[in-house]
């Protein structure tokens, strides 16, 4: 591979002068600040660019500072997390802050191993954080950058292997310039996200290292990645209960571990189209007939929820685990995993009873 890389090494000055020239303006590259940048990319995090950029806005108004972060309300933190998906990284966002505070006086280490260390941050963020923020000369490796070298390289190794991460992160760091480590990572993955686009052909008319590119020269840019089928997702079918009470919903908080983990739901249970036992299940008695609602759908990484909906008005207390909110309090203050989205939508015209 010793070859490829001196080829591909000297295709690095294009790729840094097409990045200068097509760089999109985002504001954590406007203003990198090592935190700026750790709170970016956790949000970036298998979500769309033009997704992030409103929620981090709010999200450095609410907490322009590592300390703010870490003194932050978890359920103020949450909510302006809604919509990112995976609330676990807002929780070790605030985990990591806290370490920071207490270890490095309320600045992100300028050290990748040490950012390493922190609470949700794994090797790619840690090496972003460190090229981009602080000039260190370190790789950083994600799923763009993992399809980018596969082709550059045409690695025939499962990309999401041990051994596939493993070699083309040494890949990576061989090309690396040491004088432009941050624009270097950063231009590979914005090749990966505009350019060597995922399951379709790669716009290589457009690529600054068509030249260089094994899988190009050879006629296969189709065949890499390579990727080993994943195991299929098992199928849950669920119930789910919209739960009203003097124009309030019943919200329940799962447990702190596991699926969801800490997180504020609507009611629910395994199987499919029973509301009666589902109110049972929570302590409730239905007052009205209950009223079918869309049904819902939603992969998380091992498993698919298939949901039945309803709604009906009911009586009884929350249950020890939860509590009748508005649908005030649930728009600006309490966080709905985006499983229930389709039921989120339409909780404000249900409490009014326009449903």
């Amino acid at each position: 591979m010793s070859k490829q890389i001196d080829t591909l090494k000297s295709g690095v000055p294009a790729l840094l002068s097409w990045y200068n020239r097509v760089r999109r303006p985002l504001p954590f590259r406007e203003a990198p600040t090592p935190y700026r940048v750790w709170v970016s990319e956790i949000m970036l995090q298998q979500t769309r660019i033009e997704a992030v950029l409103p929620h981090f806005a709010a999200f450095m108004a609410a907490f322009p500072t590592v300390s703010d972060l870490a003194n932050a309300d978890d359920e103020h933190l949450l909510k302006l997390w809604e919509g990112l998906g995976y609330y676990s990284r807002a929780k070790n966002l605030k985990k990591a802050a806290i370490e920071i505070c207490k270890t490095y006086s309320g600045e992100l280490p300028a050290d990748f191993e040490q950012l390493r260390a922190l609470s949700g941050i794994g090797d790619y963020t840690a090496g972003a954080i460190a090229s981009i923020a602080y000039g260190l000369p370190v790789p950083a490796v994600d799923g763009n950058v993992l399809r980018v070298f596969s082709r550059l390289l045409c690695y025939d190794t499962d990309v999401l292997s041990t051994k596939g991460r493993r070699e083309l992160t040494e890949a990576v760091k061989a090309v690396l310039p040491p004088d432009a480590p941050g624009a270097f990572n950063e231009a590979v993955m914005e090749l990966g996200e505009t350019v060597c686009l995922p399951n379709t052909a790669p716009l290589c008319d457009s690529c600054p290292l068509a030249a260089v590119c094994a899988a190009h020269n050879a006629g296969r840019e189709t065949d890499f990645p390579v990727r080993i089928k994943k195991t299929a997702r098992r199928v849950e079918n669920r119930t789910v209960l919209v739960a009203i009470q003097d124009k309030k919903v019943l919200l329940c908080k799962r447990p702190e571990k596991g699926l969801l983990a800490g997180l504020y739901e609507l009611p629910n249970i395994e199987g499919a189209g029973d509301a009666n036992a589902l109110a049972a299940a929570f302590g409730l008695t239905l007052e009205s007939a209950p009223q079918p609602l869309p049904a819902a759908k939603h992969l998380f990484s091992h498993v698919e929820w298939r949901m039945t909906g309803f709604s009906a008005t009911v009586s009884g207390n929350a249950p020890a685990n939860g509590r009748f909110v508005t649908a005030e309090e649930l728009k600006n203050d309490t966080a709905l995993p985006s499983a229930f989205k389709v039921y989120g939508k339409l909780l404000p015209a249900l409490l009014e009873g326009q449903i």
